[in-house]
């Protein structure tokens, strides 16, 4: 079998086992954000926190809820880091300074799992599971909250209501994603994926000298890091280390993890407003986006420029024989179009175009499918910057879901769209303008540039992928990437949010002969133009100082 033929058929076997999941598993989810039955284990949480999960909140107090718990989880896992010395589990490993324990703590509360250490090497059982495992739950849960907030705000009318945040964080990790965590790592473990708490131990001698290798509770982890589009690897090599993904069919059930969620999730959005059609809309949406970009990568990937392209069957460079071309072009979309950062190749090693196509993945702003809940409320922003344009077209007051998008609305969803850009192409130009953080990059000239862009990128969008070269374990890398992780995770949650309450509050009003059809073909073509074209302006200068340079000289 060629491997293009090779690679094509798991692109179809992944599309129809995604194609499998999506009703049951959206229709579950719609049913647990809309369910006010709490279970006995809720109950116990709910008692322990001193939460009343039934009260009704307004989006200044959910919005409060989001930042205090996220607040409170930054200071304990960076405690918990500082603390590693003194603790039991700790492997012998030392406690992570100040600089690193803030950027990792940052990282897996944004649900960026940005990772400037080297896991193996760093982090003991205690931090690894107790900390880094239980942020990979929670951050992902306080993704969807957020999206399931925005969700009623299209939903409810003439109240500024939005649930409740405590009951949406616990049930969201109860019930929906510790049961899948708990299937998907018994079948990493059932393909080879490694599962214990044992200590370091020598496997061999090379080079005159024995390699050494600690445990750890690795595939369960893997299972989360992957569902809750976290992406933080218990090794180094991330998704490329065997002890993570062990084979072929492995890589493939990964990237299922990643997108099952967000795919899901739009057709919860479409149970909870009413209109499954709504649903599709959006799916059709992210779906063109993800199979364009996954189509352009395996081309770039497989095309052959030279004789080393024509025996290896493509760029086969920083991937891994296991995976091959085809499986890692999958993965690296995959991981790029979400919120993941989990990695099975090298980033950096991939052709200058392909390069760029994961970083302009991650700029759309990961909304095809996006991240656990961050993707679909990522999209209703665009779907209403879609709706505004066509309402421009044809000089009438654009409405979306029966909800008008008036200038209030306009003004959150702009400054939604406009935070991330910002921080990236600032901290970008900072740190090429300044003596110091270029010293950091392994390739000069255009790579170069790529690699710091990458890094901000993929911090702003909590994204947390390296494109690799980039020495980022310093001073000014860690605490530039760690703020811009937190602003680009908790800024945009503010204005969704405060955009879900300006909507909940109004009455709707009735669809006329003049209503933009969301639920037509028409719209999802008018939302992917929508979403390139600002993606394309905003980060086009950046990008042809980069990886198009870089692609146009090879």
């Amino acid at each position: 079998m060629s491997p293009v033929l090779a690679g094509v058929l798991q692109l179809l076997a992944l599309i129809a086992a995604l194609a499998l999941a999506y009703r049951p598993l959206g229709d579950y989810m719609a049913r647990v954000y809309s369910s006010d039955k709490h279970l006995s284990v809720e109950k116990w949480i709910y008692k322990g926190i001193g939460a009343n999960p039934d009260t009704e909140m307004r989006w200044p107090a959910y919005l409060r809820g989001v930042l205090a718990f996220s607040a409170v989880s930054v200071l304990f896992l960076y405690l918990l880091q500082r603390l590693q010395g003194s603790l039991p589990g700790s492997l012998g490993f030392k406690a992570i300074d100040p600089d690193q324990a803030f950027n990792t703590a940052a990282s897996f509360v944004a649900n960026t799992n940005w990772q400037s250490y080297y896991g193996e090497q760093a982090m003991g059982h205690v931090v690894q599971t107790a900390g880094l495992a239980v942020q990979n739950f929670v951050s992902a849960a306080v993704g969807i909250a957020v999206a399931v907030a925005l969700v009623r705000g299209f939903a409810r009318s003439r109240t500024g209501e939005l649930g409740n945040f405590w009951s949406d964080l616990v049930r969201g990790t109860i019930r929906v994603l510790i049961p899948i965590s708990v299937v998907g790592a018994i079948v990493l473990v059932a393909c080879g994926a490694i599962q214990n708490f044992s200590g370091i131990h020598s496997v061999g001698q090379f080079m005159g000298g024995s390699q050494q290798w600690n445990g750890g509770a690795v595939a369960s982890q893997e299972a989360i890091k992957e569902l809750g589009t976290n992406g933080g690897g218990y090794f180094n090599a991330n998704s490329a280390h065997p002890f993570e993904n062990p084979n072929g069919f492995t890589n493939l059930f990964e990237v299922f993890l990643i997108l099952v969620i967000p795919f899901a999730l739009t057709r919860t959005f479409g149970k909870m407003v009413g209109s499954v059609k709504q649903g599709y809309a959006i799916l059709a949406t992210m779906a063109t986006i993800w199979i364009g970009f996954t189509a352009l990568m395996m081309w770039t990937e497989f095309h052959h420029g030279g004789p080393a392209f024509d025996i290896a069957g493509g760029a086969m460079e920083g991937k891994e024989n296991r995976f091959g071309v085809g499986g890692s072009s999958i993965f690296a979309v995959a991981t790029t179009l979400t919120s993941t950062g989990a990695v099975d190749s090298f980033h950096s090693s991939f052709t200058g175009f392909g390069g760029g196509i994961t970083m302009l993945g991650m700029q759309l702003g990961e909304i095809a499918p996006g991240g656990t809940g961050s993707g679909l409320y990522g999209m209703l922003i665009m779907a209403i910057i879609a709706v505004f344009i066509a309402g421009l077209m044809v000089g009438r007051t654009p409405e979306y879901l029966g909800k008008k998008i008036g200038t209030r609305e306009i003004k959150f969803a702009a400054c939604y769209i406009l935070i991330t850009p910002a921080l990236v192409l600032i901290f970008t130009a900072v740190s090429m303008a300044l003596p110091t953080p270029p010293n950091s990059m392994l390739n000069s000239g255009a790579h170069g540039f790529s690699e710091i862009l990458y890094a901000y990128t993929s911090g702003a969008n909590n994204n947390g992928s390296a494109f690799a070269g980039l020495s980022a374990d310093t001073q000014w890398f860690n605490t530039t990437i760690g703020l811009a992780m937190l602003l680009g995770r908790f800024l945009p949650m503010v204005f969704v949010l405060a955009l879900a309450g300006s909507l909940a509050e109004q009455q709707p009003v009735p669809a006329t002969a003049g209503t933009l059809r969301t639920e037509k073909p028409l719209f999802t073509g008018l939302l992917v133009g929508t979403i390139l074209i600002i993606a394309g302006l905003t980060y086009f200068p950046a990008l042809a100082l980069g990886p198009l340079a870089e692609g146009l000289a090879s």
